[in-house]
């Protein structure tokens, strides 16, 4: 199975979209570039607007990743709710 992954500039900003991202994603793995932060996963990686509303206790729009996001590989899913990343069409 391929892994994908996503990495953020490491930051104050990042850090709850981390922790959801992480949350949500049992097998990822998070390391720590210099000035970035990498999340690696086997096969499919999601990211859930509710869980990073739930981290900041604030409203979250998914498109707001892209202010703080570097890189990414994996082919993209998206809607409202949910951001994924994997190798499967």
């Amino acid at each position: 199975m391929s892994s994908v992954f996503i990495a953020f500039q490491d930051n104050e900003e990042s850090r709850p979209v981390v922790d959801a991202i992480l949350a949500d994603n049992a097998e990822a793995v998070a390391t720590y570039p210099q000035g970035l932060v990498k999340i690696n996963a086997p096969g499919r990686l999601v990211i859930r607007r509710e869980t990073i509303e739930e981290q900041t206790g604030q409203r979250f729009n998914l498109q707001q990743l892209h202010v703080n996001l570097v890189t990414l590989s994996g082919y993209i899913d998206e809607d409202d709710d949910e951001f994924s990343l994997s190798w499967e069409h």
